[in-house]
């Protein structure tokens, strides 16, 4: 017996060292840490229970017989985040370069599964070469049965994948498949194919950086939701993500104690619109003065900056925040933006997170570049993102709430619960320039007219009493009450029952 417990120890030290020292060392050089040491950081202290520290590959190609490292590149195990139980997978770089082999991929699916029968969140932290070509098929379908998991996983329970490396080939799809995908900078990086294959396909000279970093994936293609400036600053915005989500579609979010009164008036806001219609301001600003103690995680703060997502809490309980920016393209909607606040809105409604939408819309971005890149597709993914929720949802016009962009932004007629109104909130089909001179053609020329049929217009059409009138508007409120009244439409709407027709999976315009 002593034998066998010393050969323990000695097993479980080995594995510790994952590819040895000199290889642990190179990740400390690079800025990076161990899978291990990212674990102890992220995870409640002294919560990890791991699991398959022994496990070996069994490949006897191009003498990998003779190379086996116990754990063969990834750390799987659960543990706790602020006392709730998370599962976790952690590749490990030192190790075949974090390749994975059909005994990683079979630990992955492992932790997988247990996950979704556990109704527990599972992170995913990725550092890694790709598929371990010596291994060929198994390594592919290894993958598969990865991707697969994640799929049957999405809207049952939270994903996130967490970029600390290099990412590359199979291993993207993995991460673009669940909830959220976050990177650190100037070390991290996402591509299906590398530089060299760039170079010798298109002809095409790009760093590792340039091609796939995560300034590239956070401003440009969106495949990442936010980026870090180190490791120690990820894991701990990952605690503070976890916060904000359920365990499951089945649980609700944790409630955070807060001692930021619901009744709270923020006099500032009477303000925040200007008084002429044009001129922008920020939206980011209410979020702030309305969230309990003004916190709020953004979710691609960085990409189509016209339209601002992500969590923030009311009287302890976690909402998901959309708003129109003024600040960016005058907060206009585009294909970018729709898709944005499209896949946010579904995110939060299969999780049972209700839903506060700001406008300030002044419609679609006009153009060629526009039409001709599906324009009319994305805003419908919006739209039937807000139509399909059927979460509690709330909605404050501010200013703008112009024509179809009106129908997109969660209005009355989407099975908005309460819809409000600021008194500058302007609602109608158009601003009045173009309507006047669509409705009054044979006036154009004689300016008195114009300004006339303008100023008539305006007096109708740009206030929110005509909306109100109809009953689309609940509601015309002062912005200094938005907290409180915000605050008591969610706790009425708490046990709010919505189901929509059965169906086998709907057909998103994708």
């Amino acid at each position: 017996m002593d034998d066998i417990i010393k050969e323990l120890e000695l097993r479980r030290e080995n594995a510790k060292l994952g590819g040895g020292q000199k290889r642990i060392d190179s990740q400390h050089s690079k800025g990076k840490l161990t899978a291990r040491e990212r674990i102890q950081i992220l995870l409640d202290e002294g919560s990890f229970e791991e699991y398959d520290m022994f496990v070996e590959h069994d490949s006897h190609e191009f003498g990998m017989q003779e190379q086996k490292i116990p754990g063969d590149g990834v750390v799987i195990g659960s543990g706790l985040i602020n006392g709730r139980t998370v599962f976790i997978y952690v590749k490990d770089f030192t190790v075949f370069g974090g390749s994975l082999s059909l005994a990683h991929s079979k630990k992955i699916n492992k932790i997988q599964d247990m996950a979704l029968k556990n109704n527990s969140p599972l992170i995913g932290v990725l550092d890694a070469g790709g598929a371990r070509i010596q291994e060929g098929i198994d390594s592919l379908g290894g993958y598969a049965e990865v991707f697969q998991r994640n799929v049957l996983a999405s809207g049952v329970i939270p994903q996130i994948s967490i970029i600390m490396g290099p990412c590359a080939g199979g291993d993207v799809y993995s991460p673009a498949l669940t909830d959220f995908v976050f990177m650190v900078r100037d070390t991290s990086y996402m591509f299906v194919t590398g530089p060299d294959v760039v170079k010798t396909v298109t002809n095409e000279e790009v760093t590792a950086e340039q091609l796939g970093g995560a300034e590239i994936h956070t401003s440009v293609s969106s495949v990442a939701d936010g980026a870090y400036e180190n490791d120690l600053e990820m894991m701990e915005q990952m605690r503070e993500l976890i916060g904000f989500l359920p365990s499951s579609n089945i649980e609700k979010s944790p409630i955070r104690d807060t001692s930021d009164p619901i009744s709270r008036s923020e006099i500032s806001l009477d303000t925040l619109v200007p008084d002429n219609s044009n001129t922008p301001y920020d939206i980011k600003e209410l979020i702030f003065k309305v969230t309990d103690e003004g916190k709020f995680f953004e979710i691609q703060e960085k990409f189509a900056q016209n339209i601002v997502t992500g969590f923030g809490r009311f009287d302890g309980h976690t909402v998901g925040l959309v708003g129109n920016q003024p600040l960016h393209l005058a907060g206009v909607l585009d294909s970018d933006a729709s898709r944005k606040a499209a896949r946010f809105v579904r995110f939060c409604d299969a999780f049972s997170i209700p839903l506060v939408t700001f406008v300030d819309v002044p419609g679609f971005l006009p153009g060629t570049d526009q039409e001709y890149g599906g324009l009319i597709k994305n805003g419908a993914k919006l739209l039937y993102a807000y139509a399909e929720a059927t979460v509690p949802k709330v909605t404050i016009i501010t200013r703008k709430a112009y024509g179809g962009a009106y129908c997109v932004m969660a209005p009355k007629h989407l099975r908005g619960d309460i819809n409000y109104a600021w008194p500058s909130a302007e609602i109608a089909v158009m601003g009045a320039k173009g309507a006047v001179e669509i409705i009054y053609r044979n006036d154009i020329g004689d300016e008195e007219k114009i300004n006339k049929h303008t100023e008539a217009y305006e007096d109708r059409f740009l206030n929110p009493f005509v909306a109100a009138e109809r009953g689309y508007v609940d509601d015309v409120i002062m912005p200094r009450n938005s907290r409180s009244r915000i605050g008591k439409a969610l706790k009425m709407l708490r046990n709010k029952k919505l189901s929509n027709p059965w169906k086998k999976h709907d057909n998103l315009p994708l």
